[in-house]
Order: C-alpha cells, then sequence, then structure tokens
C-alpha cells in the first residue's frame, strides 16, 4: 500500500500539530518527542522509531527517546564523522547484512537530521510492515522532525525564561524584604540549586562576610592563583575560565552593588566547552541584584553597629562623668568590654610619674593578677613606649619556657596625656583572629573618650587622699577620723579610741633638731600603719600626738593594741622614743559622743603621762596604769 505522498506527510503534520493542541498540554520537551516518535510510527506503521541526540562534547550518539525498549546505547560518532554524514546523505536506507551503517545494522531506515547543532541526531527506525516511502517522503519526515524539535526547543526555551524571571522576581522581593546577610546569601544559593541543578557553585566572599551556616561559602583569597575570580572581583565585570582538560566551563560573576563588589559568583558547568550563552544574561541581572541586596544589607548592618557603637561611647561616657570610683570605673569599663568585644581578658595598667613601674588597677579580670600576664604586658608595654600607637595583632604568638601562651588574639590600646604615655589597656581573647578590625577601631574610641575620665578619677582620689591624709606621716587627718568615728557610732555596736603622745618630744627636738624630730614622727607612725587592719583609722591628732580608732573593736582588744604598740616603738626607733598612751571606749548602751569618747582618752593619757610615760591607761581607772591591771 502506497500513501500520496502529500497525504503521508499532511498525515504526520496533523499528528505533530495534535501534539500542541491538546487543552492544558504542559510544554514538556521529554513528552512532546516521545509523542512526535508515536506520530512517525503511527504514520509510517512501523515497529519502532528511536531518537538518538549527538553529544558535541563526549563525541557519540546517545538514545533521547524511543517507542520500544531499548537499553541505553551510546554508540561512537565523532564531531568530524557527524559532519560527514551530515553533508553526504539526509537519510539512509539499511539493508541488513548489505550495506549496514556504523552501529544501526539492525535498523530498517535512518534519517540524519539538519546540521543544526542544537538538533544534531539521527532517527532510526525499525520494521517498516509495507508502507512505502519515497526518498522525498523521508527528506520531508526529516525536515518536520527538525520543525518539531525547533519550536519544542524554543517554546521550552519561552517557558524557562519565564519561569526563571518569575524566579527572579520573587528572590527580588525576597532581597528586599531582608536585611540579614545570611537570609540573601541563602536565598542566592536557593535560586541556584533551584535554576541550575547540574551546576556547582560557590559564593566567593572576603573574610569579614564569612559565615557558618553550612551554605557553599568560601573566602575569597587575595593571594590565590585563580585569577579569572580575583580579576572578576578587581574589575566587577564577568569572567570566564574553560578547560578543556577537566571538561567544564566556569564562570565569575562579581557580586556588585551602586559602592563595590562584595564578592563573586561561582558557577562551573560540567560537561562543556563554552559557558552557554544563553545563561548568562539570567545569571548577570541574578548576580547584580544579588550585589545589591548585599550591599543594602551590609550598610544596614553597618549602620546598625555604628549605632550601636554610638550608644555605647555614650553611656560609656555618661558613667564615667558620674563621679565613679576610680575601681568602680575600671570595673565598669571591664564589664562594658567584655560584653560589646566578646573578649575574655580585659586589664588597665597605669605608669607610675616617676618610676614608670606598671600597676594593675583593681577591677580588672584576675588573670592580669597572675605572674603569666606579666610576660603580655610587658611586652606590649615595650612596643607601646616605642611607637605610642594602638596594637592590633590577629595572631599572637608569645612563648613561655618555649611553650605557647593561651591568648591569641590581642588588642592594646594606649592612655597618652600631653604626648605621655600614662598607661594602656589590654584586650586578650585565646582564638586567633577573634577580634574583628571594626572592634579595635572602637576599643581605640572608647579608650580615647575615657583616658580623660580616668585622669580625673585618679586626681579626684589622689586629692581626696591629700585633703584626708596628713603629709608628713601619710596618716589620716584629724577631720577625716572625727567623720569615721561619728559615722562608726552611727552604725556599729561598740568602738575603741586611742590617743598617743611621743614622750618627751622638745627633747628630741632640742637635741637633735627638728628635721630628726619630723623622722621620729614618721617612724612612729609608720609602726602604727603596720599595727592596725585596713578598716582601722591611723591619724595625726596634732604636733606629736597621733591617734587611732578602732571600730567594733571591745575596750580589751583596743588596750592590746595599745599596748603592743608602747613595745615596738621602744624597740624600734631611732633614737629611742617612748610613747603613753589613753585609751577610751564606748558602745551603744551608754548613749556616748564623740566629744566624751576624745575626752576620756585625753585624760586618760594626761594620767599615763603624769604617772611614768611609757604606758597606757584606760578610762576606767585613770590612776592605775596598765600594768597594774596586770
Amino acid at each position: 500500500m502506497v500513501l500520496p505522498e502529500c497525504d503521508l506527510i499532511r498525515k504526520l503534520k496533523s499528528s505533530f500539530f495534535d501534539i500542541f493542541n491538546i487543552e492544558n498540554a504542559l510544554l514538556d520537551q521529554e513528552s512532546i518527542i516521545s509523542q512526535m516518535l508515536l506520530a512517525i510510527q503511527e504514520t509510517l506503521n512501523v515497529d519502532g522509531v528511536t531518537l538518538y541526540k549527538h553529544d558535541l562534547w563526549n563525541g557519540h550518539l546517545s538514545i533521547q527517546s524511543s517507542t520500544f525498549y531499548r537499553e541505553d546505547l551510546k554508540i561512537k560518532y565523532s564531531r568530524t564523522e557527524m559532519v560527514q554524514m551530515q553533508e553526504s546523505v539526509r537519510f539512509k536506507r539499511v539493508f541488513r547484512g548489505k550495506l549496514p551503517m556504523k552501529g544501526f545494522d539492525q535498523e530498517d531506515l535512518v534519517l540524519v537530521l539538519s546540521k543544526d547543532t542544537m538538533n544534531s541526531g539521527i532517527i532510526a527506525i525499525r520494521g517498516v510492515n509495507g508502507t512505502e516511502v519515497t526518498d522525498e517522503d523521508l527528506e520531508a519526515i526529516a525536515d518536520e522532525c527538525v520543525l518539531l524539535l525547533r519550536k519544542v526547543q524554543n517554546l521550552t526555551k519561552i517557558v524557562m525564561e519565564e519561569k526563571r524571571y518569575r524566579q527572579l522576581f520573587r528572590v527580588t522581593e525576597k532581597f528586599h524584604s531582608s536585611m540579614d546577610m545570611d537570609a540573601v546569601l541563602g536565598e542566592v544559593i536557593s535560586t541556584l540549586q533551584e535554576v541550575y541543578p547540574t551546576f556547582t557553585y560557590y559564593l566567593l566572599l572576603s573574610q569579614d562576610n564569612h559565615n557558618d551556616s553550612g551554605l557553599p561559602i568560601k573566602d575569597l583569597e587575595y593571594d590565590s592563583e585563580n585569577i579569572a575570580a580575583m580579576q572578576a572581583y578587581v574589575t566587577g565585570e564577568f569572567q570566564f575560565e574553560d578547560s578543556l582538560h577537566e571538561k567544564r566551563s566556569i564562570l565569575y560573576a562579581p557580586l556588585k552593588g551602586k559602592q563595590g563588589v562584595y564578592g563573586v559568583m561561582q558557577m562551573i558547568a560540567p560537561n562543556t566547552r563554552v559557558f552557554p550563552k544563553e545563561e548568562v544574561e539570567f545569571i548577570t541581572l541574578l548576580a547584580y541584584t544579588a550585589g545589591s541586596a548585599l550591599e543594602n544589607a551590609q550598610l544596614y548592618q553597618q549602620s546598625k553597629r555604628l549605632v550601636s557603637d554610638l550608644q555605647l561611647i555614650n553611656e560609656t561616657s555618661h558613667r564615667l562623668n558620674s563621679n565613679l570610683r576610680l575601681s568602680e570605673t575600671i570595673q565598669f569599663m571591664c564589664s562594658q568590654i567584655r560584653q560589646s568585644f566578646d573578649a575574655q581578658e580585659v586589664g588597665f595598667i597605669l605608669l607610675s610619674d616617676k618610676t614608670r613601674t606598671l600597676n594593675i588597677l583593681s577591677g580588672s579580670t584576675p588573670f592580669f593578677e597572675e605572674k603569666e600576664s606579666k610576660l603580655y604586658v610587658n611586652h606590649l608595654k615595650e612596643k607601646l613606649d616605642q611607637e605610642l600607637d594602638s596594637i592590633f595583632i590577629g595572631d599572637f604568638i608569645l612563648q613561655q619556657d618555649g611553650e605557647p601562651l593561651p591568648y591569641r588574639a590581642v588588642m592594646a590600646v594606649p592612655m597618652i596625656q600631653a604626648g605621655i604615655l600614662n598607661g594602656f589597656t589590654v584586650v586578650l581573647h585565646k582564638e586567633p583572629y577573634h577580634f574583628s578590625f571594626e572592634t579595635f577601631k572602637l576599643l581605640q574610641s572608647l579608650i580615647h573618650h575615657s583616658t580623660l575620665a580616668f585622669a580625673n578619677s585618679i586626681l579626684r582620689e589622689e586629692l581626696e587622699k591629700m585633703v584626708i591624709t596628713d603629709h608628713l606621716t601619710k596618716l589620716h587627718s584629724r577631720n577625716y577620723l572625727d567623720e569615721r568615728v561619728h559615722l562608726s557610732m552611727q552604725e556599729d555596736a561598740e568602738g575603741t579610741f586611742i590617743l598617743i603622745d611621743i614622750d618627751n618630744f622638745k627633747v628630741i627636738n632640742d637635741t637633735y633638731g627638728h628635721q630628726t624630730g619630723d623622722d621620729v614622727i614618721i617612724q612612729v607612725a609608720n609602726l602604727i600603719h603596720k599595727n592596725i587592719r585596713g578598716t582601722d583609722v591611723g591619724a595625726r591628732w596634732g604636733g606629736e600626738e597621733l591617734a587611732i580608732y578602732l571600730p567594733k573593736i571591745p575596750l580589751d582588744t583596743g588596750v592590746s593594741i595599745a599596748q603592743r604598740l608602747v613595745s615596738a616603738v621602744e624597740d624600734s626607733t631611732t633614737p629611742k622614743v617612748t610613747i603613753s598612751c589613753g585609751v577610751s571606749y564606748w558602745t551603744k548602751i551608754g548613749g556616748d559622743s564623740v566629744k566624751n569618747l576624745v575626752r576620756r582618752a585625753d585624760e586618760a593619757l594626761y594620767t599615763a603621762k603624769e604617772t611614768g610615760k611609757n604606758k597606757v591607761v584606760i578610762q576606767e581607772t585613770l590612776i592605775k596604769s596598765f600594768e597594774a591591771l596586770t
């Protein structure tokens, strides 16, 4: 049975048209090709039809679709062989066992598709069952198949582009609705995975943008041998890298915003010599959109950080100007730095005016009380003395006995006034490169704003000390002692007061001179310092008279302290002197006053002086010495 040529082709065209005329049909390329082969099989009344596509890269024909089961056959055809076959014949009638065609000796008809690279391949037909077709019919069938394949490819491309631009619109909306850097990067990766599932991709970002979110992100190495990536980053232009040996093509797309380039998107297309041009436009739009989103997120985060930094400086300055004690100031600053910078150790070190010795201020973290800290402090002090500039070391290696010390990230900021190094702040962490450069700049600003407050706090405490301290003896002043006794009588349950006089002091002055007399007073004052607690108050009462107040101390203990002091003065002074002590005592029950407490001690002292000196007399027994009591 021979069908008229026009009827056979018309029937095939009608079948092809019906493929696209299905209501609500999905433009699935594989499904359409499968239906195309079934239409050929039905029109020609053959047993089976198979479409082989030619892979230019791998150089072989492989089955794309078939109307009957076939193993996944791959036939080696070089590019040259394929071109020669396309130029020599559009179709081939294969007679089994006579003129076999390479790889197709089991087929009855072979239609060679056009030279079009996108449609380079072969349609193989098996089992012609009585329907005779002319050479013109075969050539027309080949043309119709190529036309259909082109339409499928074009329609598929349109659908894919629409889908991609919808994805681009969707991802753009997400970009502009988020100011979180990690969220933007995650959305970029998610879009790439959806659009290019066979590609491999990385985001090459600077170290400052590195995160631990599990995304395929690499550091952009500035000394890397990957020249193409660096060129994309520096120039802001797309770069391509094709590798015949590794059978892949790589695209480097800069993530560029209005103010700069924030990284590079690396896309690796496998099994291709040249990166697909049709993908470049979409990738360009995605990269520029992502770059703008990264810029906005980074600027937003920078603005938040700057606001936070200003708030920190403002709060710190406000607290430092609120008349805090120096120890409270240092403690507050340590807390602020540890919390804001995630620091492990913070130390404040002052240098004495004359000896330039190092003094660790109270309030620094406990590490600076250990011997190990001196290695850090001394090393940093030497560098600061030389350069008078802040120190920022990401990976600081300092050794002790051949072993590296634990703290690797180091920041040190000097406190300078009038060009003189008065001290410095040290911030440490065990993890290398823990502190960012922004953190370092903030620390510099913080210490710069705090230096004057530190100096004022130190001067204020020194001035207070001068006001309440006797210049000669370094004991407290009489006014300060009066205030402390008065406060103790309000808050405590009891207390003991000792009034001291250096015996025969006029003789010392007349014999040795007033300078020696002053030295004797200083010696006695030093012995008082050694024999009382930090909570006790030693004071210069006037001239050669001194005083001690012992808060919360009962009378018997106070008498013991006075007696110990009498013995120490007699044994330790040069020239040798003695002292007399009058002791008074108060309790809550007695309803006492400071004036009466002092009067009783003065009367006891007078008794001690009149009854032989070098003794202790207490208020209750004005006529008996302490020796008589014992």
